[in-house]
């Protein structure tokens, strides 16, 4: 008997049915995955919250919030007394014309490249940036004793000496003046390093605590890192003399204390860079060891480029060559490495006779303008017969001047006169032009006669 076959046609009929039934299951399991995936969604459970709701508002910088409020004012005489970034006469930002010629020649150079820079950054810049600071006859640097690594602006160079310190230096405290520059604080406790001051300013001379400075570094322990303005102080504009720059040398030295220079100022303070540099040259000149930040953000109007440099004065060369591997260390997770276009443009204006001069002369006259400022704000309080004896002003130097004005009065000037600046009264000089200072005398005197 022959077996039964089904017929082509039925068999071919039924294995279609029977994929189009196995289709139908697929599509009916992926629809019902689909559905429980967008129930279970990770946001679906959220309607609309953030898992960042729990984050408190921070407040504004206390510098850069200065700012934010001057922005929002609608006067037509408002004033910005608060960020520490030059202006011209008519109160605009300005680009150096070595600068300008600086980029011009770059942006000319066809061969040059986009490509990463190594962790230290450009090496003549690190080599120009040490003989800026140090001084083209410098012995540390003859000896090799000096590791330069290009880092960002003064901020980034304090900070990657920090992290190494924190890391490698046996003592983690660091004593900084009171009052210092706001970000100091933060930059070394972020670092690893406990943060703790010495006296330095006295609100009653509007001058130097020297006395009181002596006392607090000579009961400071040894081996601690102090940190040290090489010219300018910010915010005061108070500066030792070179005689108590040499007391504050022999003090450190003899108690192993450890010098950390911050240096954004050098050449806007006086004028002269070799001058502004004096207090750092003392230190190296002993043979003994230092950490040295530099900036470029005043001294050729880089704000934006952020370029800078850290620089380690060692006792011997293997020391440095050995302290600059672990730099690199630092910098490589942290920003791996610097940006190439301002450091090009420092190198540039640095290594050239010619566009050397022509910055110095540039430079000469924007410190040259800030002094002036000084003495027509004085005159002008002098006149109006205002209250209290205000020399600290042509005294002071620099970028800022330490006003003396209470939180009061700076609240009042700002509300009454469109005034803006920090409320521990600190101004910038160099936000002040000819036409401006009246507008500010005349606050100032009306803030002390009717707020004091």
């Amino acid at each position: 008997m022959r077996p039964e076959f089904a017929s082509p046609s039925s068999s071919s009929s039924s294995s279609a049915d029977r994929r189009l039934n196995a289709l139908v299951r697929h599509l009916a399991t992926a629809s019902m995955v689909s559905q429980t995936a967008v129930a279970f969604s990770p946001t679906s459970g959220f309607h609309g919250d953030s898992v960042f709701s729990h984050v408190v508002r921070a407040p504004e910088d206390p510098i850069l919030g200065v700012t934010v409020a001057y922005n929002k004012d609608p006067s037509p005489v408002k004033l910005n007394l608060g960020v520490g970034a030059y202006r011209t006469e008519e109160g605009k930002p300005l680009v150096l014309n070595v600068v300008r010629k600086a980029e011009q020649m770059l942006l000319n150079d066809k061969s040059r490249v986009k490509e990463y820079l190594p962790i230290v950054g450009i090496a003549e810049f690190n080599k120009l940036s040490a003989k800026l600071i140090f001084g083209a006859d410098s012995p540390a640097i003859r000896e090799n004793r000096v590791t330069t690594v290009q880092c960002l602006s003064g901020t980034g160079s304090l900070r990657v000496g920090a992290e190494f310190l924190a890391r490698h230096y046996h003592q983690k405290t660091i004593y900084i003046p009171q009052p210092t520059w706001g970000n100091h604080p933060k930059v070394f406790t972020l670092a690893g390093l406990s943060v703790k001051t010495y006296r330095y300013y006295d609100p009653t001379t509007r001058g130097m605590n020297f006395q009181g400075l002596l006392e607090d570094l000579g009961s400071a322990p040894s081996g601690s890192i102090v940190l040290l303005h090489a010219c300018a102080h910010n915010p005061t504009g108070v500066d030792p003399t070179l005689q108590q720059w040499e007391q504050i040398r022999q003090l450190m030295r003899s108690k192993a204390l450890l010098p950390f220079f911050d240096s954004a100022y050098q050449g806007f303070a006086s004028g002269n860079l070799d001058e502004d540099a004096q207090s750092i040259r003392m230190f190296v000149a002993d043979g003994g060891e230092c950490f040295v930040a530099q900036s470029y953000a005043k001294n050729m109007g880089l704000y934006g480029e952020r370029v800078g440099a850290l620089s380690v004065v060692c006792r011997a060369a293997d020391v440095a060559s050995k302290v600059e591997s672990q730099l690199k260390l630092v910098i490589r997770p942290m920003f791996s490495n610097p940006p190439i276009h301002g450091a090009s443009i420092v190198v540039t204006i640095l290594k050239d006779s010619n566009m050397f001069n022509e910055w110095t002369i540039e430079l000469k006259a924007m410190a040259d303008r800030i002094i002036s400022m000084r003495k027509q704000l004085f005159d002008a309080l002098r006149a109006r017969g205002t209250p209290g004896d205000w020399s600290h002003i042509i005294k002071q130097i620099g970028m800022f001047t330490f006003t003396g004005l209470n939180s009061k009065q700076v609240e009042f000037m700002t509300r009454e006169y469109h005034i803006y600046m920090t409320s521990d009264g600190r101004i910038s000089m160099a936000g002040l032009s000819s036409k401006t200072v009246p507008h500010l005398a005349d606050a100032i005197h009306d803030a002390v006669t009717r707020m004091s």
